[in-house]
């Protein structure tokens, strides 16, 4: 399998010479998952990144009702994993799983931030990921769950991802809305 969609991605992050390139390509592994694998296990201690190359992946963890809820999809190139878990050594609080056969490109975290360490190039690809997709990205999501309605969350969700809603059942993005698919579809039926 070829990085260079890989790559493509990261470079629109921060912009790697080829050196860094090739230090970063020496850590990527090529991994395939079926349908309903774990690419991360709720209670593992994470260690790895995947960057989804075909397929299609969901973080998804259990409610205090014991129901599995979606909290992130993770389709083509967007990069996979349970960062604050690797950041703080501890299990993760979710699991990653493939909603789809899934390959992937994974890479060793800790193998990682020495590259950071060593190349400044990595290091600005970690600090702009981190500030788009753990801030930017991230706040606005978390106080949209807050406040707005499930109709105006399902409305968003379909604007930012209008190719994923045709890949996902249901219940799928109910979970992922925080409600059941009966409300999901009454949310439609109320609106006739």
């Amino acid at each position: 399998m070829t990085s260079d969609h890989f790559f493509e991605k990261v470079n629109t992050y921060a912009h790697l010479s080829e050196v860094s390139k090739n230090a970063w390509r020496k850590l990527l592994r090529e991994e395939s998952y079926r349908k309903a694998e774990s690419f991360i296990e709720l209670g593992q201690v994470a260690r790895k990144v995947g960057f989804v190359v075909k397929g299609l992946l969901s973080q998804n963890y259990i409610s205090e009702s014991g129901d599995a809820t979606i909290k992130y999809f993770f389709p083509e190139g967007r990069f996979a994993a349970s960062v604050a878990a690797m950041l703080s050594r501890t299990p993760s609080k979710f699991s990653v799983i493939a909603v789809e056969d899934t390959r992937v490109l994974s890479y060793e975290f800790s193998e990682f931030k020495k590259l950071t360490e060593q190349y400044r190039d990595i290091a600005s690809f970690y600090i702009h990921y981190m500030e788009r997709h753990w801030i930017v990205e991230k706040e606005p999501l978390e106080i949209s769950f807050r406040r707005d309605t499930a109709l105006k969350r399902y409305h968003d969700f379909v604007a930012a991802y209008p190719r994923l809603v045709k890949r996902l059942k249901k219940h799928q993005i109910a979970s992922y809305l925080g409600i059941t698919p009966t409300q999901l579809s009454r949310l439609f039926v109320s609106r006739k």
